[in-house]
């Protein structure tokens, strides 16, 4: 009563202890203070080890800190609201690759979004069509409508995928000189997505800054270095240069062992790190 006066707004628990326990509480409270104990409860599904209670009686546990020594903070979050409170979170190593997977595809799309110009043309044709504005100009109402739907994390994270899929397609579109009204709305949704995410602990990070450590995470698990990959690139393309094509294969399979795919292009080789 201290801290939360007679009445507080929610309380959170297993889903187990909905009765008897979270019912004594209420009945002892209101009887003491003849006011409603709580406005919400929020009971949430157990998280699994391959689909077996997470527990220490049954020795399958890993603590918060735990996950951390290996992933971001925001990829646990990611994971967590990922699935609706009131279903069990089956815990994994693959979950949660999928989840820093997940994080990393809004992550990318915003630095990509930030590295746009500011300047337009305003001669230019408009790159976005009636539908794809419309649904980015209502992303912000269509997440609350989610989240207020239950806390639906998992349905609210859908949608912001889906203004990733839009702002993706826009921005690959683009003309040279885009239009300014598109480059407007690119940057206005950008930061809206961004302060949206904020919401559960995601985008918290400069995307640029995000996505250089998260690479080097995951290089560090890989136990191969940036600067290794660039100088087995350098030798490869010499031995192409030389027409030494079976050292060149062999190179790019030994990167391919190591979870790094090459890409060749005008520009050059670029690599990156294969999601497994």
């Amino acid at each position: 009563q201290k801290l939360l006066g007679d009445t507080f707004d929610i309380h959170g628990g297993g889903k187990d202890l909905s009765f008897p326990h979270h019912e004594n509480e209420a009945a002892q409270s209101e009887a003491a203070t003849g006011k409603p104990f709580v406005n919400i409860w929020i009971h949430h599904g157990f998280v699994t080890i391959k689909d077996e209670k997470m527990s220490k009686s049954l020795g399958n546990f890993l603590t918060i800190r735990d996950v951390l020594d290996h992933y971001h903070p925001e990829v646990l979050r990611f994971l967590v609201f990922s699935t609706h409170y009131r279903n069990p979170l089956d815990f994994s190593e693959t979950a949660m690759q999928d989840a820093e997977a997940g994080l990393n595809r809004l992550y990318t799309s915003m630095a990509e979004l930030a590295e746009l110009s500011d300047a337009g043309d305003p001669d230019a044709a408009r790159a976005v069509s009636d539908t794809e504005e419309d649904k980015l100009v209502h992303l912000e109402e269509r997440f609350c409508e989610a989240m207020d739907n239950d806390f639906n994390t998992a349905q609210g994270l859908g949608i912001l995928f889906e203004g990733i899929k839009s702002l993706n397609r826009i921005r690959q579109s683009l003309p040279a000189s885009p239009h300014p009204m598109d480059l407007a709305l690119l940057k206005n949704s950008a930061a809206t997505m961004t302060r949206l995410a904020g919401i559960m602990g995601l985008l918290c990070q400069p995307p640029a800054s995000y996505l250089n450590h998260a690479r080097q995470e995951t290089l560090d698990r890989l136990d191969i270095e940036a600067a290794e990959i660039e100088s087995l690139i350098e030798e490869r393309n010499r031995a192409r240069k030389e027409k030494n094509w079976s050292r060149a294969d062999e190179i790019r399979n030994l990167l391919q062992q190591k979870n790094i795919e090459l890409k060749d292009g005008p520009e050059g080789t670029t690599w990156t790190i294969i999601k497994r």
